[in-house]
């Protein structure tokens, strides 16, 4: 076999380019001089016989065969990370890395519960956590970058043949109110009620008011005509929304257990109607598996949350692989 036509090097100095969008700041990210990132380019086009950019004075921009190298570049340098990890590991037995990821809700409110559970039995592993969205958490998983995550979210459909997904729990969805509304004086209400509220949501694109509105139609009432005030990125910024008046909302109960147990909101149920969601264990079995992230899952899985240790509605449900 000849000698490959680049150096782990020059891969590094694209993928740089790329992300940062200049030969400039790339040299700064990698603490090389700038010249010295532009001959590196040079010798690779050489090399490749062929441009990776154009030559554009404001911006560093990749050629469609630029685009395609720096696609298997990524997964090169990927390999290269994953076999460290698992070298590394396999010389430190008794130690590891774990980089874990989540939705905004798991990440934000269960997350930290279920790692500090672990840390403290497993205080060797280092543990690192991503919050994003659940696409990205679920090609962060794709890709090798995370190890595992546990998401609320919809896994994308051209990565369902890639991942595999267990289901983990059940988080139900409380509609909040503030203290002072009129409907808090009772214990629950006639989902008719629904349309008499003023709401306080997430942007459309989130998963959890997809599933709200899924379950909703299921029981014949139909979202669209609420009567939305106000749209938020935030849980937090939901909460304080609620409590300050404003309206009324729909969060995961595991983001409220705080304001429950010092009776900041008031949680109305809705006759006859339960909103749930399903939580999600999500791995690639094509990927290398550390025994920090086997430990891990199995650690969780094994992890029975009750109410009455969290007063959060999680219940555990067969571990079956989707």
């Amino acid at each position: 076999m000849s000698d490959l036509p680049f150096t782990l090097d020059q891969l590094k100095i694209l993928q740089a380019i790329s992300q940062e969008g200049s030969f400039k700041r790339a040299a700064e990210r990698l603490y090389i001089s700038q010249p010295a990132v532009s001959l590196q380019v040079q010798n690779l086009e050489r090399q490749l016989n062929t441009p990776l950019f154009y030559r554009d004075k404001r911006k560093a921009r990749l050629t469609e065969t630029g685009e395609l190298f720096l696609k298997y570049s990524n997964r090169i340098l990927g390999l290269c990370e994953e076999t460290c990890r698992a070298l590394d590991e396999f010389q430190t037995l008794q130690s590891g890395a774990l980089i874990i990821g989540a939705s905004q809700t798991t990440g934000t409110y269960l997350l930290p519960r279920l790692i500090g559970i672990f840390r403290h039995k497993f205080p060797q592993i280092g543990i690192e956590l991503q919050v994003h969205s659940t696409r990205k958490i679920a090609w962060g998983v794709a890709n090798g970058r995370i190890d595992l995550a546990i998401v609320g979210g919809g896994i994308p459909t051209e990565l369902q043949k890639t991942l595999e997904v267990t289901s983990y729990a059940e988080d139900e969805l409380a509609l909040i109110l503030p203290l002072n509304h009129p409907f808090a004086a009772f214990p629950s209400i006639p989902k008719e009620d629904l349309y008499r509220l003023r709401f306080i949501s997430l942007n459309p694109q989130s998963t959890i008011r997809n599933v709200i509105e899924d379950t909703l139609t299921q029981n014949g009432i139909d979202s669209r005509f609420f009567k939305t005030e106000l749209e938020l990125n935030s849980i937090e910024a939901i909460k304080n929304a609620v409590q300050s008046g404003l309206g009324a909302a729909f969060v995961s109960v595991s983001a409220i257990v705080k304001e429950l147990e010092l009776e900041m909101l008031h949680w109305a149920k809705i006759d006859g109607i339960t909103i749930k969601r399903t939580l999600s264990i999500i791995s690639n079995p094509k990927r290398y598996q550390s025994s920090a992230a086997t430990t891990f899952k199995n650690e969780i899985l094994g992890m029975f949350v009750t109410p009455q240790e969290t007063n959060q509605s999680l219940t555990k449900k067969d571990n079956v692989s989707e």
